[in-house]
């Protein structure tokens, strides 16, 4: 897995108000009920993110950053891969996520991901005009291959994702890309996040990578104290991606 239980993403640079957050269920165009949760900003700025976790799912950490996004102003949702196979919405430690993930389509994903976008669009979760995803590790692939699976995004951002798992989406992909990735990922060479930069650009389209010198994978988290300089600019990149809403 990416994160566990006891992790928890890191502060954003600004500090507003959460208006409300809580636990939701969204149906999907394919009938999919999935697990979600929702944080609005005490002040919605029209931008919205539907955050994509990593293998296990919509666990803590997730229910913890969207309620970040909110206090910098966008309003998000954290959404789950699992409403199709899945019994059980325990998404802790104890949840054998392997057999889910081996079960997920590409099909099934953007299908989620366009409920999340749906639910951004309404009252209820902040009436947002501009939507971008941002995913991690599993889910940060994921992220970049909603620019080609999910028509009307802003843009798409991965935190350590692997490049192959959406190399094939290249020449389909209309939105722009953000690549946030450890410089001492053991699993993900730099290398390949800049080669797969440099195909999605040659297809005309913007492709941003940023590369974290000395951090590892699953670097943008708080309890790792050596790599803070690398969270607060990560955070730094995606605002100034979404267009720095406060």
């Amino acid at each position: 897995m990416c994160h566990d239980d006891d992790s928890r993403p890191p502060a954003p640079p600004v500090h507003g108000e959460v208006a409300a957050r809580s636990d939701l269920h969204l149906t999907a165009a394919d009938g999919n009920r999935l697990l979600a949760h929702g944080a609005r900003a005490g002040t919605s700025t029209g931008i919205g993110v539907v955050v994509m976790p990593d293998v296990r799912g919509l666990h803590e950490y997730y229910r913890q950053l969207a309620a970040r996004f909110a206090e910098a102003g966008i309003d998000a949702v954290a959404i789950d891969y699992f409403g199709r196979t899945a019994d059980t919405a325990d998404r802790t430690a104890a949840f054998e996520f392997r057999p889910h993930v081996e079960q997920t389509t590409a099909d099934g994903v953007a299908a989620d991901v366009a409920a999340g976008v749906s639910y951004l669009r309404t009252a209820e979760g902040g009436a947002a005009d501009r939507v971008f995803t941002v995913g991690f590790c599993f889910g940060g692939a994921r992220s970049w291959a909603q620019s080609a699976d999910t028509r009307g995004l802003d843009g798409c951002i991965g935190f350590y994702g692997r490049p192959s798992m959406v190399q094939e989406s290249v020449d389909r992909m209309t939105a722009p890309l953000l690549l946030l990735m450890g410089g001492a990922d053991e699993n993900i060479p730099p290398a390949d996040a800049e080669s797969f930069a440099a195909d999605v650009r040659a297809h005309g389209l913007r492709a941003d990578v940023h590369v974290y010198d000395g951090a590892p994978h699953s670097f943008f988290d708080r309890s790792f104290a050596d790599h803070r300089e690398a969270c607060a600019d990560a955070w730094d990149r995606m605002l100034d991606f979404v267009g720095r809403p406060v």
